[in-house]
């Protein structure tokens, strides 16, 4: 669950049968307090600060490249295309045209707020 370089969980309550977890994004999760655990914090806590050095580096991760919509063909993206250097021509939107500023909704808010199940006690602050 808490896995990643530098960081814990605190036990913030054990009443019983399910003992209530603080992760570190803020949320508390409720876990089988019979769950096995390893007492202390991952090692190397600089992991995730460290410099990539080079593009291939970040593709080795499985990042792909990010390419802006205005340096892409027409039929790649909405605000492709052109004689050269343009400003886009339009508000901005995703590669499919849906808006993506000035508080339209996003995909990752509504996944998020499907999470928010039974085990989670408290979403993050």
């Amino acid at each position: 669950m808490v896995r990643a370089a530098g960081t814990y969980a605190k036990v913030v309550q054990e009443p019983g049968a399910k003992c209530v977890l603080r992760l570190p994004s803020g949320a508390e999760k409720a876990v089988d307090s019979r769950c096995h655990a390893t007492i202390g914090i991952v090692s190397n806590p600089s992991h995730g600060t460290r410099k990539l050095r080079k593009a291939g580096h970040s593709r080795w991760l499985g990042r792909r490249p990010v390419v802006r919509g205005v340096a892409m063909n027409p039929l790649d993206h909405p605000h492709g295309g052109g004689e050269g250097r343009t400003k886009g021509g339009r508000p901005s939107v995703s590669p499919w045209g849906k808006p993506t500023k000035a508080g339209y909704r996003s995909p990752s808010v509504a996944s998020r707020k499907a999470f928010a199940g039974t085990k989670l006690i408290q979403f993050r602050k």
